[in-house]
Formats: structure tokens, sequence, C-alpha cells
């Protein structure tokens, strides 16, 4: 049976599983729903969707450093307990966010943190490369569609590839630990680092604006 988009956002809701583990499942299961939520129990994935709506008041704030001290990381990962949070497994959980986060440069946690501006922006340049490219009007919104698709699982952290596991996303990752450590865990922000970022640009717009300044004179 084919896997439709309506059925991995059944199952979704059903169990606030990662969406791609839900469609996954649902493959594994022939398009099967209750079969795939077993599946998903099996992994403790919808077992750790039921911990996602309890309060993280503790955690902790990690650091990376990488590239010889060029790229730097602080991200904070919060937990319900102080307990978990000085536990080696959340320790070992907020190093390994760190090194993603320095790696694949997420600019936002979750897909609802990405400005209108932002997505209008990408809308309208995926449009006009499809239509530039000849493809019939009829067909752009499905290319723009799948073009979002893509900048989600580029641009934001939980959608990303997990770096030391590309087979998974860092949702994924994340659900996994929740199941393992027993505790709803939430990335709640973080900042990333490269030496000399944005340098270039304010010397070349001073050198701009002293070129103007030169040429009133």
């Amino acid at each position: 049976m084919k896997v439709t988009a309506q059925m991995v956002k059944e199952l979704r809701e059903r169990t606030s599983a990662p969406m791609l583990d839900c469609k996954k499942m649902l493959e594994e299961a022939g398009g099967d729903l209750e079969k795939a939520i077993d599946l998903l129990r099996k992994k403790g994935l919808a077992a750790a969707a039921k911990k996602a709506g309890r309060i993280t008041a503790e955690g902790a704030v990690g650091s990376y450093i990488h590239a010889g001290g060029r790229i730097g990381v602080l991200v904070e990962v919060n937990c319900e307990t102080d307990f978990v949070a000085r536990t080696d497994d959340f320790q070992d959980l907020v190093k390994d966010l760190g090194l993603h986060i320095a790696a694949s440069e997420p600019r936002f946690i979750r897909r609802e943190e990405v400005t209108e501006d932002t997505l209008a922006r990408e809308r309208e340049i995926y449009r006009d490369q499809a239509l530039a490219s000849g493809k019939p009007e009829n067909i752009v919104a499905r290319i723009v569609d799948g073009k979002m698709g893509k900048f989600y699982s580029e641009c934001v952290l939980l959608e990303q590839p997990f770096v030391k596991n590309p087979d998974q996303t860092v949702e994924a990752f994340l659900a996994e630990k929740i199941a393992k450590i027993g505790e709803n865990i939430q990335v709640r922000r973080f900042e990333r680092f490269k030496l000399g970022e944005g340098i270039e640009k304010k010397v070349e717009d001073f050198a701009a604006e002293v070129m103007a300044q030169t040429q009133k004179a």
C-alpha cells in the first residue's frame, strides 16, 4: 500500500513522533496504522512523544570548540530535573548537539521559528527559478513545496540529518534520548560563532561609505 501524506499526518497526530519516523514505520507496516504505532512504541519514539508536554526547567548550557578555536557553539538544553542534568547521558547529549550545530550551521531550532519574511523570500526565489527554467505554471507550486522541504532540512536544527548518524534527524535522535533517559528534553537556544564572521562585510561597508563621502566632496 502506498503511504500518503494524510496517513503520515494521522500517525504523527496520534503519536507525536517525528514525521520521518512516522513515514518510515508506515512503510515498514505496509500502510497499517496500528502496526506502525506498535513499531514506534517498540523503538521508544511514541513513549518519548508522551513526555513532550512536561515542563523542562533544568538542564545545562554546553560549549563546543572546533577547528583550532575558529568555530564555537553555546547551546542550552533543558530537561525536567537537576538529577538528570548532571548525568553522563545528558551531558553527552549536550556535547553531541554542540558538535552538530558547529558542523551543520542551523539557523532555527524548529520550523515554527522561521519568520514569514524568510519563508516568503525563499518561496519567491524558488518560484522564479522554476519559471526561469521553463517549467509550466501548473507544476511550479509542487516544485516550490519540494524545495521548501529541502530548505527546512538544511536550516532547521530538528529537521537536519544528525551529523553522527545522517540516517536519522536531530529530532529522531532526541526522541531516542528522551525514551532512554525518561524525561522531556528540549533544545531551548543556541549561538554559533565563527572567527572573523561579519568583519569583512563591515570593512566593505566602511570603504563604500568613505568612497561616497569622497565623491560628495
